[in-house]
């Protein structure tokens, strides 16, 4: 049986190990708030729920698709989706075999069912996302490339089936352009920063990738049971959206910002069942950048992650760094992470530009094999530090029933002097094997109980 340990950890200067021993205070309480917190995770699993379709069937190939790699089959997929839409719905099929297509835009009540060995293969030629979307690229509303699959102000979509999307982004396509884009961003930065409207931020047949799939202002959204590969940037995108499921989905791709699913401003969201291996964070939870994102001033809140896999990646479940109209009432369960290329099990990233708020997250029944660099970091100087005027607030983070075979250091909790983090709980936890030892700085209440590091009680 593990020993019984409660620590308190109060005000700047706090380092981890055996200093907080020093801090120990006996409490007790007849009330579990965990279990409360866990309560509401039921009731979020419990209304959200994956839209559904009327019983028609429009085949790509009966509109004059072809599934031999090489002919263009845009119009016929804009072609049977249209017509689906204007019957009331049901699903758009795409059948065995591979389909080259530009930009594919979902309509209401329409579902994009890949069958088994079907690939919608995405053009390389950036033409075929153009003309340029109302969109968001890394916190900013913007101008640009339309999303490969894109919705704007749709109910009741889906994609879903057991076939793959393929972005054919490599080493001479669109991935080069994270090398060139720095003009670009810092100049959408700019404008952003300046207030320039939305619709004169145009950026279309510049340097700014496009997401694989983004649902902007959309409700009713299921993403299901399709693989994804070899996406420019971000791959699962919804913006703005409300009653969102994501399951059953695999996540392959390793390029430059390569997230796997990257809710922003969201409500209501669920991922489950679902496997990220990634070239950036597995999930990331967004709500906006800077200026811009306190303009927009949306949160994302009520989010489930429950039974998910994760090899590779930035961080496994991630909090910002565009996350400035904040993020609230996450909840991650059942999850097995294991990867030398994995940096965090759990990343909340921000800074004094991005202002905003992390609060009320809670993670436990975790599994980790090997995590290469610090399993629960929250990170206050990503990019930026302090002094810029819109210091974050990070409360009420907890963590509990988390073993990691193998990281580089157990956790990083690192806030500024002016502005700490606080409410944090490690419960049950065990880092069998960590090369550094904790930190814990400018915090006030840090809580461990039942934690081991190395062998021994921390």
């Amino acid at each position: 049986m593990r020993p019984s340990r409660r620590v308190f950890l109060r005000g700047a200067g706090a380092l981890a190990g055996s200093a907080i021993a020093a801090g120990a205070l006996p409490t007790s309480s007849t009330a579990d708030p965990e279990h409360a917190a866990w309560r509401e995770a039921g009731r979020i699993l419990a209304r959200v729920r994956p839209p559904r379709f009327p019983h028609r069937t429009f085949r790509i190939t009966d509109f004059g698709a072809r599934g031999d790699g090489v002919t263009g089959c845009t119009a016929a997929i804009r072609e049977a989706i249209a017509r689906c839409h204007h019957a009331g719905g049901g699903r758009v099929v795409v059948p065995d075999g591979a389909y080259l297509t530009g930009a594919i835009h979902l309509r209401g009540n329409v579902n994009l069912h890949l069958e088994a060995g079907a690939t919608l293969r995405f053009s390389q030629d950036p033409a075929a996302y153009l003309p340029a979307v109302f969109t968001r690229w890394q916190g900013i509303e913007l101008m640009n490339y339309s999303a490969f699959i894109y919705a704007f102000e749709q109910e009741n979509i889906a994609i879903s089936g057991s076939g793959t999307l393929d972005g054919q982004a490599d080493a001479t396509h669109w991935w080069p352009w994270k090398t060139t884009q720095d003009p670009d961003w810092q100049d959408l930065q700019r404008q952003a920063d300046a207030g320039v409207p939305v619709a004169q931020r145009l950026f279309g047949g510049r340097l700014l990738r496009p997401n694989l799939a983004q649902f902007y202002r959309c409700r009713n959204v299921l993403i299901e049971d399709v693989t994804i590969v070899n996406s420019p940037m971000w791959e699962i995108h919804p913006v703005l959206c409300r009653n969102v499921t994501v399951q059953g989905i695999t996540v392959n791709s390793h390029g430059p910002n390569n997230d796997g699913c990257n809710p922003e401003s969201c409500r209501d969201v669920v991922i489950r069942r679902s496997t990220f291996n990634t070239g950036d964070d597995c999930i990331a939870i967004k709500s906006g950048r800077n200026a811009d994102g306190r303009r927009v001033n949306v949160p994302s809140e009520n989010i489930v992650i429950t039974d998910c896999d994760f090899a590779d990646g930035h961080g496994g479940v991630t909090m910002g760094s565009e996350m400035t109209g904040g993020v609230r009432n996450v909840f991650a369960q059942n999850l097995r992470m294991s990867s030398p290329n994995l940096n965090n099990v759990l990343r909340l990233k921000t800074n004094s530009l991005r202002g905003g708020f992390i609060q009320n997250v809670h993670m436990r029944h975790v599994e980790v094999g090997v995590v290469g660099q610090i399993a629960f970091l929250v990170d206050f100087f990503y990019e930026d530090g302090p002094g810029h005027g819109f210091n974050p607030t990070v409360s009420d983070i907890h963590v509990s029933d988390l073993t990691v075979a193998q990281a580089g250091q157990p956790w990083y909790l690192v806030g500024y002097p002016d502005d700490h983090i606080s409410n944090v709980s490690l419960r049950d936890c065990t880092f069998t094997t960590a090369a550094t030892a904790p930190v814990a700085r400018d915090i006030d209440g840090l809580e461990l109980v039942n934690v081991i590091v190395n062998g021994a009680p921390a």
